[in-house]
């Protein structure tokens, strides 16, 4: 009997799972999953986060029960732990062949190069497949043979050089004969700092994932394009958080546009090719933490951005993340983001980057604190977006560029109906008053004055990007 191992992680579904797929196709399969908690805290990842991926197993494990795959637990105290803890189970358990898919932030590339020597080493065989995104990083480069720095060229390479086997579904495994070997009990997550949002906002699973992608593409996909920019309107896919832990594919999400686009992904609605264009931004980003390992080292992609003079500033710092900037937009975003463990992807770059230019605060900051909320927290992207709304990353929006946020509300929120949902203190006031409020409206209204002056703070910031060219 070839039993094969399969190693899940971010990867929690049974359909379309390449290493699953692969494990199946040669003999019976059981699953193993390593909970690294105290890893996971030091990269960041909050209370939403692991109550979503701690859901997500369970709901794994019911799936794979129904397919007779036992699932194994095991905690580790960081990932290289992961090696020696699955060349255990391998040996006990007469494995022939451990399959996983691969991860692509630096971490997680070593600890699977470090797996897959423990394997060659002991004499065993494992093997890592390319599961997250259509190409392998480092087989879709520029001309000159470089990574993309540049997410249109990326794209429309991606485009042109995709295939239908790169975009076609793994087999999903059909019922095995039962296996003498039980699922293992999942433990409760340990007590953490911050108590998790509600689960109900996010119901976890593939099947859950399943029925956000039916709806977006039933009821909102061909609009995407018009509404995706308008934070009070049910817009955008809610994709992000399965996205981010496997519980759906990009394989499927695409599949899916083709079947309601007349099997096209680059031309035809306008509204789900721009939806793909996202689904591509976030390979394009996986392709840069490899490409560009400076990245996940805390450092911007823009080397030049390193002598930035950051303002220490604990105070701006604490009432960006509490809402009471005075700025109504950002406030109502950062109440959603602590409220629902969510943001609208327009109001993260607005936050961001009234954090990072206007308060002229080091963008890690912020990335961490978003990181530390997000129920869909994911490296690549976290960091992707953090830096091209500071100007440091791929990409980056021109120093210059620095939105003024009443400008963005108007424009996005135009009758304040966002802003009176998340600032109900400010939800008696006219609607073209909730974005930049009067002072003499704030008088019985408990509502802070902006704590920077746009025009001030836009030219503090160009003078600070000015001063790296000196």
């Amino acid at each position: 009997m070839d039993l094969q191992l399969v190693w899940l992680r971010s990867d929690l579904r049974v359909h379309d799972n390449s290493a699953l797929a692969a494990a199946a196709a040669k003999g019976p399969v059981v699953a193993v999953f390593l909970r690294s908690i105290e890893q996971w805290r030091a990269h960041g990842h909050g209370a939403n986060k692991l109550d979503f991926w701690a859901r997500g197993v369970r709901a794994l494990k019911e799936s794979l029960t129904g397919l007779n795959i036992p699932l194994l637990h095991r905690d580790i105290d960081s990932f290289d732990d992961a090696p020696s803890v699955l060349l255990a189970l391998a040996q006990e358990h007469g494995v022939q062949q451990l399959h996983f898919n691969y991860e692509y932030p630096l971490n997680e590339q070593r600890r699977d190069q470090a797996v897959l020597e423990a394997f060659k080493h002991a004499g065993m065989t494992a093997q890592g497949h390319h599961d997250a995104i259509a190409f392998a990083p480092g087989s879709l480069l520029t001309g000159k043979g470089d990574y993309y720095g540049v997410f249109t060229p990326f794209a429309k390479a991606w485009h042109k050089q995709v295939t239908q086997e790169q975009l076609a579904l793994r087999d999903t495994p059909q019922a095995q004969s039962p296996l003498d070997l039980p699922s293992d009990p999942l433990p409760a997550l340990p007590e953490l700092e911050d108590s998790p949002v509600d689960g109900r906002q996010w119901p976890a699973g593939e099947n859950a994932a399943s029925d956000h992608l039916e709806r977006f593409l039933r009821f909102r996909g061909r609009y995407y394009q018009q509404q995706r920019d308008f934070p009070g309107v049910s817009g955008t896919s809610g994709l992000s958080p399965y996205l981010a832990l496997g519980m759906i594919s990009h394989r499927q999400c695409l599949q899916a546009v083709m079947s309601e686009n007349d099997g096209h992904l680059a031309d035809g609605d306008a509204g789900l090719t721009t939806w793909v264009n996202e689904l591509i931004w976030r390979e394009f980003y996986q392709h840069v933490a490899v490409g560009f390992p400076q990245v996940c080292r805390y450092q911007p992609f823009q080397e030049h951005t390193r002598d930035l003079a950051w303002r220490d500033d604990d105070e701006g710092f604490a009432a960006w993340c509490e809402g009471r900037t005075g700025y109504p937009i950002v406030d109502a975003a950062m109440r959603q983001l602590v409220t629902t463990g969510w943001m609208h992807n327009r109001l993260r770059m607005i936050t961001a980057m009234f954090l990072s230019k206007h308060l002229l605060i080091d963008w890690r900051r912020g990335e961490a604190f978003f990181m530390r909320h997000l129920v869909d927290g994911e490296f690549c992207a976290n960091n992707g977006g953090w830096q091209w709304a500071a100007s440091t990353g791929t990409d980056a929006a021109p120093y210059f560029r620095i939105f003024n946020p009443t400008t963005q509300s108007t424009r996005f929120d135009p009758e304040g109906a966002f802003i009176a949902h998340w600032l109900p203190e400010l939800a008696s006031l006219p609607a073209k008053a909730r974005h930049a409020p009067p002072q003499d409206m704030l008088n019985p209204v408990d509502y802070p004055s902006p704590i920077v002056d746009h025009k001030a703070a836009r030219q503090r910031a160009l003078d600070a990007f000015k001063a790296l060219s000196k």
